[in-house]
């Protein structure tokens, strides 16, 4: 934000100098006003950005800090603060410095007669369609505060999933890349030893084909090691560019809900989400047709995406909730009986939260045990590949006494790695 430098008279026409941050003139203006100051010179200084300014350019509004403006909001809101007197004060607490802009600009436009959530929507970037719907669909209604209040309380439980989802795919990729740096380690350095070794013996024909192929993927791996190295860069763009087109994307999207491990995990998310944004939605007063449009923008999963709209499709053409979600598949039958019995007993976003809730307690349970399930695979996954690669190198791949080469004269003439000593004769 601006620093501006101004020189004023207070009341008893004491001249005063300082500086304030503000967006432009005219808000420095009235601030000073208010603060009972007549302006006798003002300008703006020229300052150098600082490094905490510079990062949060890049940073943007996270929903961390959404979450806890969200909030407080409500909390205000819900105390019988004006809408302009509660931004006032969230605009003057807020540490992060791109939010208090937006606040700073939702308070003017508020002051000029706009509405809080026509406010809201020119600021897409800090508030989601979700967002300014419910805020809309609660000035209708005239209960602003509630739906404020499911806002705040819809954001924090999105903050936690995220951290679990976070949780869940940490550990497995710290375990991924421990395993794949001691494989290429064992590649590097160890088999290119063992092969200088057996190449003395001239026993490279009576090797096992596992240890040969372990051997030849060393060799290649250190001899065009560079080549690696240089498709990272085009492979990793051709991969993005891919997955930015629609097929391309609908195809990643059905392998992440597809995976071994990782596939359910992510299925219980998306449901979860999709149940609670729903459930906020409908609570909030959002028409189910329009709560299914925002849900299938909110939902990062172009498959379920495609399924929601499916559903809206059947629904404006008579339908109930229950029977599209069924017949699309991407729905567990417990989802669609709870959706049927709040559709019947007029409970449908009590049914929704519940859902929610339960696949929260779902994913949390899953998180908690992925740990002790990819540890063990991983590790006997290593310890197979080192076993099929060593094991007998020097006899068939049915055991057996190993075959010496001519040139030893049936001697073992060295037994080990080239850093063993020789076996006396």
């Amino acid at each position: 934000m601006p620093l501006y430098e101004y020189t004023a008279r207070d009341a008893t026409g004491k001249v005063l100098a300082g500086a304030i941050e503000a967006d432009n003139d005219s808000t420095v203006t009235q601030k000073l006003r208010e603060m009972g100051f007549f302006i006798t010179n003002l300008h703006r200084k020229q300052q150098a950005v600082a490094m905490g300014d510079y990062i949060a350019q890049f940073k943007g509004i996270g929903l961390k800090d959404l979450s806890v403006f969200s909030r407080q909001f409500a909390t205000m809101v819900n105390a019988g603060l004006s809408l302009v007197r509660t931004l006032s004060i969230l605009e003057e607490q807020t540490t992060q410095k791109q939010l208090r802009a937006v606040i700073g600009e939702v308070r003017t436009d508020i002051e000029g007669g706009a509405t809080l959530s026509a406010s809201l929507a020119k600021h897409p970037k800090a508030f989601s369609n979700l967002y300014v719907n419910m805020v809309k669909a609660g000035e209708a209604g005239g209960v602003l505060d509630d739906v404020l209040i499911r806002l705040a309380a819809f954001l924090e439980k999105e903050v936690a999933l995220r951290a679990k989802i976070k949780s869940a795919t940490t550990y497995p990729i710290l375990l991924a890349t421990a395993a794949m740096g001691a494989l290429l380690f064992m590649t590097v350095v160890i088999i290119p030893q063992f092969a200088t070794f057996f190449k003395e013996l001239g026993s490279n024909s009576a090797l096992p084909l596992p240890t040969q192929i372990a051997m030849g993927v060393s060799l290649l791996i250190r001899r065009y090691w560079w080549a690696g190295l240089l498709s990272i860069p085009p492979s990793i763009y051709g991969f993005r560019m891919y997955v930015k087109t629609p097929g391309g994307r609908a195809n990643f999207d059905r392998v992440k809900l597809r995976l071994p491990i990782l596939g359910p995990v992510n299925k219980k998310i998306v449901i979860a989400r999709f149940s609670r944004t729903f459930g906020t939605l409908v609570s909030s007063g959002v028409p189910i047709m329009q709560s299914l449009e925002v849900v299938s923008k909110a939902i990062d999963n172009v498959v379920v995406a495609q399924a929601i709209e499916s559903v809206r499709t059947s629904i404006r053409e008579g339908e109930s909730i229950a029977i599209p979600l069924a017949a699309s598949g991407m729905f567990p039958p417990m989802v669609v009986q709870m959706v049927k019995v709040g559709e019947e007993t007029g409970a449908l976003e009590t049914m929704l939260t519940k859902v929610a809730d339960f696949y929260d307690q779902e994913i949390e349970a899953v998180v908690a045990s992925l740990t002790s399930i990819l540890e063990p695979i991983l590790i006997v996954g290593m310890g197979t590949w080192r076993c099929r690669s060593s094991k007998d190198p020097l006899g068939g791949p049915g055991g057996g006494s190993p075959r010496l080469p001519a040139s030893t004269g049936g001697r073992r003439a060295r037994l080990g790695p080239p850093w063993a000593p020789a076996t006396p004769r």
